[in-house]
C-alpha cells in the first residue's frame, strides 16, 4: 500500500508504505440534522387522556349561545343545547430494526449499537415532525413515492363541518388570488422584494395575521414556520429587525429563527414543510400550480398531538449471534380549531 504522504522524484526506500499503519478514528462523523419544530408548534393536552388505553378520543364542543334582544314583558323561550363533538385518533405509527453481530461487535472499536440506536431515535422524530407539519397544512408525503400531495380525507371527525377535506377551512389558505386581481386560487404567491411580485414575505406574514384576527384567535401564542427559501427573502426585506446582531441574547433552539417577533408570530425555520414539484425556488412571477413551497401559521391551542407509545428494546437474535435493536413510536394528532390555522403556497419572483 502506497503512503499518502508523496515522496521526491527518484526516491525509493521502502516503497510499498506497508510500515506506516492506517489508523481509525474513534470519533464518528455524524451526520446533520434537521431541526424538529412539532412539538413547539402543538399541544399535548390530550395526551394524559390516551397515554394508557383506547385509540381515540372524543372531544366535545363548547356550545353556542344565541343572545337575543330583551323588552319589557318579553315571553322568552329556553334555547336547546347542542352535545357537538369530534375525535383525535391514534392512527399513525413509525418504526425501525437493525442488528449488530458479535464478531462485529468484538472486532471493532466502534459502539455500533449506540450509534445507530441515536440515530434511529432522530428519525423517528424527524418522521413526526414532517408528518404533523404536512397535516397542519393540508399535505402528506408518500414514503413510496417521496411526493408532496395535498391531502384529501380527513383524519376522523372534522372539528368543523364546514373546514375541508383537509380539515382546514377555505377562508384561511392564501393563494395568488388573495394578492392579486384575477389570480387563480390554485396558483401560488410570487413573492419578493424587487422586480416583479405579488407581495413581499412580510405582506404574506400580515395578511395571516389578519386572517387570525378575524376570527378571534389569541394573539399570545401564535406562531409560524417557513422554509429556508421564505426566510431568506424575509431577511432580504428587512435585515435589520431580522439581523440576529440586532436581538437580544435568547438562546435559539428547535428551529427558532429569532427572539423576537414578526408581525406577532413566534418564527420557526424547517425543511420538513411541504414542497411541491420543483418547490419555490423555481422563480415564476405569475405564481405557479406545480412548483411552489407551503409556509403555515397559527396558534398553539389548534393543533393537537397524542403520543401512546414510544419504546425502544433490544434483544438476541434468534438466527445469528447477534443483538438485534428496534423501536416504535405510536401517536395521532388533530386540528382542533381550524380557524386558528392560516397557510400559504408561494414561489420567489424573478
Amino acid at each position: 500500500m502506497q503512503m499518502a504522504f508523496r515522496a521526491a522524484v527518484g526516491y525509493g526506500q521502502l516503497p510499498t508504505g506497508i510500515w506506516s499503519p492506517i489508523i481509525y478514528s474513534k470519533t464518528v462523523q455524524k451526520q446533520f440534522r434537521k431541526k424538529a419544530v412539532g412539538s413547539e408548534i402543538t399541544n399535548n393536552d390530550y395526551f394524559g387522556e390516551i397515554s394508557n388505553f383506547g385509540d381515540s378520543v372524543v372531544i366535545i364542543k363548547e356550545p353556542e349561545i344565541v343572545v337575543n334582544t330583551y323588552s319589557r314583558g318579553k315571553q322568552m323561550t329556553s334555547q336547546e343545547l347542542f352535545d357537538d363533538s369530534f375525535t383525535l385518533i391514534i392512527d399513525r405509527a413509525n418504526d425501525f430494526q437493525f442488528q449488530v453481530d458479535d464478531i462485529e461487535k468484538k472486532h471493532s472499536h466502534i459502539n455500533w449499537e449506540s450509534l445507530a440506536s441515536n440515530r434511529a431515535a432522530y428519525r423517528l422524530a424527524d418522521k413526526f415532525d414532517q408528518d404533523i407539519l404536512g397535516y397542519a397544512s393540508g399535505y402528506e408525503y408518500s414514503d413510496t413515492t417521496g411526493l408532496w400531495t395535498a391531502r384529501t380525507t380527513a383524519v376522523g371527525t372534522k372539528a368543523e363541518s364546514t373546514a375541508d377535506s383537509d380539515e382546514l377551512l377555505s377562508t384561511m389558505k392564501l393563494a395568488r388570488a388573495n394578492f392579486v386581481s384575477g389570480g387563480s386560487a390554485s396558483d401560488s404567491i410570487a413573492i419578493g422584494t424587487s422586480g416583479t411580485y405579488d407581495a413581499t414575505p412580510l405582506a404574506v406574514l400580515s395578511r395571516m395575521g389578519r386572517l387570525l384576527d378575524l376570527q378571534n384567535v389569541d394573539k399570545d401564542g401564535r406562531w409560524v414556520v417557513v422554509d429556508p427559501v421564505f426566510e431568506e427573502i424575509l431577511r432580504d426585506e428587512n435585515s435589520k429587525f431580522m439581523n440576529h446582531d440586532y436581538q437580544d441574547s435568547e438562546a435559539l433552539s428547535n428551529g427558532k429563527v429569532m427572539s423576537n417577533k414578526v408581525r406577532g408570530f413566534e418564527i420557526y425555520s424547517s425543511n420538513n414543510l411541504p414542497s411541491l414539484g420543483t418547490g419555490p425556488g423555481t422563480a415564476d412571477n405569475n405564481g405557479s400550480s406545480a412548483n411552489y413551497g407551503v409556509i403555515v401559521a397559527g396558534h398553539k391551542s389548534a393543533l393537537a398531538t397524542a403520543e401512546q407509545l414510544n419504546k425502544t428494546e433490544s434483544f438476541r437474535s434468534h438466527d445469528s449471534f447477534a443483538d438485534i435493536v428496534r423501536g416504535l413510536h405510536m401517536y395521532g394528532r388533530k386540528i382542533l380549531r381550524p380557524q386558528g390555522l392560516v397557510r400559504a403556497i408561494y414561489n420567489i419572483n424573478q
